[in-house]
């Protein structure tokens, strides 16, 4: 057992803060003898240690400059040697008395800890033992940690803490380094993706002057200058669909979304969503865009299309496809083809111990709970449900061989829905009819919501027949990254402040 377990939490705390004394006494004394990293304001760095270890042929016997973290000191009299850590990884320092001047080496000795910022300048060579490493011949702490980091083998343990010191947790753990850096990749490809398709990005308000009647609750705050009540945004929708009727065509966004509610392994109130919306495409097209753009993505990222993901491995090179009854059908044995009423979707509900919210009997409501029930968790290969019920998809098209359901897909991933899309609703009466109703049915739940009438009046001027399409780019990278918890893609998740 490591003897550290059994440390009180008290001791612990202690042991921290006389480090912390240790480190600024040693800072006042580099100050004194003119030596104050912190006023240092630059340093040249020649080369990283991924390129060096990467390439060492082109690099032996060169000079190179390098910066980075203090990892690790083994001091062995006159000579010593040390790890550190810059953006791309680590790579080992040889240090002697005679190279870096007495002084210098004092310093490093006495007056450096592990956590500082130093930057080194020496001759890259191989050690006896085979790991390339740099001959310092200067070498200069540019910056002091005056906190410890945590103890190597054990690191930050505690997975709040984690989310909470994500500086920390990126100093320590590689593997969670190379998540972000995954996670910038992506998006990139994803820009690429779209860009190469013609699609223009757009940037849309955030701050919103109305809560609409939208299922999401939003966050409020006050403009004072304007003095009225504002919402930060649940979607970019409303005001993409304006683009397409200003003629853009094809246009997409990538953005934060706000929603004022729970948190759990999937939900985070603050989110990045991709939205994109093409003129004179239906959801059959984006279906197949869709579908097009995770392949590109996950070789372009993983280099693969078959990816492991939490136990299980998932096959992008294969979607697929059935429609929510069909769904349904499959999983629970209920055919709500067969169903004739609300009535007896109510019974069907009661008999399979589904419970209703008020406002939510009809069959299209108890076709949706049915799905939530038995089908959303298995659908571990990527899978595509469409046809949905016209009552939860008040932006979608009605099919026109059947105007109880709608031209709308979402698409699922190891019981995961990933993402959202429509034919999108562009008769701007039927529009301003479901608006209503759903502003309504909010208002009598004692909720404020409003008709968007900017929106309507954009679509009173005239909006393509158009393909639109959502997805949460935090799960795609989860899925691309095989992270459990949206909390392990978000540098900085929500946290309850601590007091």
């Amino acid at each position: 057992m490591d003897e550290r377990e059994n440390i009180s939490p008290e001791a612990e705390e202690e042991e921290l803060a006389e480090q912390a004394r240790i480190r600024r006494e040693k800072l006042a004394k580099l100050a004194a003898e003119g030596n104050d990293p912190y006023r240092k304001t630059k340093y040249d760095v020649t080369a990283r240690s991924d390129e060096i270890k990467g390439d060492f042929a082109a690099f032996e016997g060169k000079e190179v400059s390098v910066a980075g973290r203090l990892m690790s000191r083994r001091i062995m009299g006159k000579a010593s040697f040390s790890h550190i850590r810059d953006r791309n990884g680590d790579i080992q320092l040889y240090i002697t008395r005679q190279d870096v001047g007495e002084d210098v080496y004092a310093a490093y000795k006495k007056d450096y800890d592990l956590g500082d910022i130093v930057g080194a300048k020496g001759t890259v060579f191989m050690t006896k033992t085979g790991e390339v490493s740099i001959h310092l011949t200067h070498l200069e702490m540019l910056s002091k940690a005056l906190k410890p980091l945590p103890e190597k083998h054990n690191g930050l343990q505690n997975v709040d803490m984690k989310y909470r010191l994500r500086h920390i947790d990126l100093i320590m753990n590689e593997d969670v380094r190379e998540t972000f850096f995954r996670r910038a990749k992506i998006i990139t490809a994803v820009r690429s993706y779209l860009d190469s398709h013609g699609y223009i990005e757009a940037d849309t308000p955030i701050l919103l002057p109305l809560e609409i009647g939208a299922d999401a609750r939003p966050f409020k705050t006050h403009h004072n200058a304007l003095d009225i009540d504002m919402y930060l945004r649940i979607e970019t929708e409303l005001y993409l669909k304006r683009l397409i009727v200003g003629g853009f065509e094809r246009v997409y966004e990538m953005g934060r979304i706000f929603r004022n509610e729970g948190m759990d392994a999937k939900h985070n109130p603050e989110f990045t969503t991709v939205e994109m919306y093409q003129a004179y495409v239906d959801y059959r097209y984006m279906m197949d865009f869709i579908e097009g753009m995770y392949q590109h993505i996950a070789q372009e990222v993983c280099g693969t299309l078959e990816i492991p993901y939490q136990g299980n491995t998932i096959d992008l090179s294969h979607w697929e496809r059935m429609t929510m009854v069909e769904a349904v059908k499959k999983y629970s044995g209920v055919d709500f083809a067969e169903v004739a009423s609300d009535e007896e979707a109510q019974a069907l509900a009661k008999e399979h111990n589904i419970e209703l919210e008020e406002g939510k009997k009809t069959k299209g409501h108890i076709l949706s709970e049915f799905f939530d029930a038995y089908v959303e968790d298995k659908l571990i290969q990527p899978t595509f449900i469409y046809d949905y019920p016209v009552e939860i998809s008040p932006l979608a098209k009605r099919k026109p061989e059947d105007p109880t359901m709608t031209e709308r897909f979402e698409y699922f991933i190891n019981g995961m829905e990933m993402g959202n899309a429509f034919s999108e609703l562009n008769d701007p009466i039927d529009q301003r009819r479901r608006m209503t109703e759903q502003a309504e049915r909010k208002r009598a739940q004692g909720t404020n919501a409003e008709v968007d009438e900017d929106f309507l009046d954009a679509l009173e001027r005239g909006m393509p027949p158009t393909g639109g399409l959502g997805f949460g780019l935090d799960r795609l990278v989860m899925l691309l990254t095989d992270s459990p918890s949206i909390r392990d893609v978000l540098l900085f998740p929500t946290m309850k402040p601590k007091k």
